[in-house]
């Protein structure tokens, strides 16, 4: 399935560095993905250049399991069989996966951790745009904590229960302090106050496809 693109968007993605690989074995390829690249390829031709297509002109098995929105950079993992993506599309599907964001957010929260439980549904009328819909959304579950303060944002780390579209984005908006640089959802200063999206997968934790050991994968914050 392609990956949408914002209508009137110009697509040039970063070329350095091309491809980040963090480790690979006969299961498993993880890359670091930058902020900028799709996970797989849009609709448009020009649209092509994506984790998918890079992964498999070095490893040509290499086959998703999951998506990073185009803006987010950060951990993400490729199977390199069919076994392998069967058992790694079932961890997913059934939250055996762990993942840590981190993301920074304008304005100041009040408390030092909480959680949002907010259902979620695309915005039809503006998508790929999300929305909170408490009829029809599905549901979607966010922790988060404090990790430093600054002027004007604040750092967070996020901890998705589950994994719908945009999640994090939204929920951060929902808190009334959207993700800096987000061009979805943030407007005015916080639009403006970093040239990327500021959401970092940070780290995702599963079982190994051969053998089940519970495995590890980080990827540090580049802003």
């Amino acid at each position: 399935m392609s990956q949408p693109v914002p209508a009137q968007f110009v697509y040039d993605p970063p070329l350095e560095p091309y491809l980040t690989v963090l480790y690979a074995d006969d299961d498993l390829l993880v890359i670091d993905k930058p902020s900028g690249l799709l996970s797989v390829p849009g609709k448009a031709p020009e649209h092509a250049d994506c984790i998918e297509r890079r992964a498999r002109e070095t490893y040509p098995e290499a086959r998703i399991v999951h998506r990073l929105d185009m803006d987010t950079s950060g951990v993400m993992v490729l199977a390199m069989n069919a076994a392998a993506h069967r058992h790694l599309g079932l961890q997913f599907e059934r939250r055996k996966t762990s993942k840590t964001y981190l993301a920074e957010i304008w304005g100041q929260p009040d408390a030092e951790e909480g959680e949002i439980d907010l259902p979620l549904i695309c915005d039809w009328p503006n998508r790929p745009k999300q929305m909170v819909s408490q009829e029809f959304g599905k549901p979607a579950l966010t922790r988060w904590r404090v990790i430093s303060r600054g002027e004007r944002s604040t750092r967070v780390r996020l901890f998705p229960h589950t994994g719908r579209s945009h999640q994090l984005r939204v929920h951060m908006l929902a808190l009334g302090h959207p993700i800096l640089g987000d061009r979805f959802y943030a407007d005015g200063e916080a639009l403006a106050a970093c040239e990327r999206l500021a959401l970092h997968a940070e780290s995702l934790e599963l079982h190994h496809p051969t053998g089940g050991d519970r495995i590890l994968f980080q990827a540090a914050c580049p802003f």
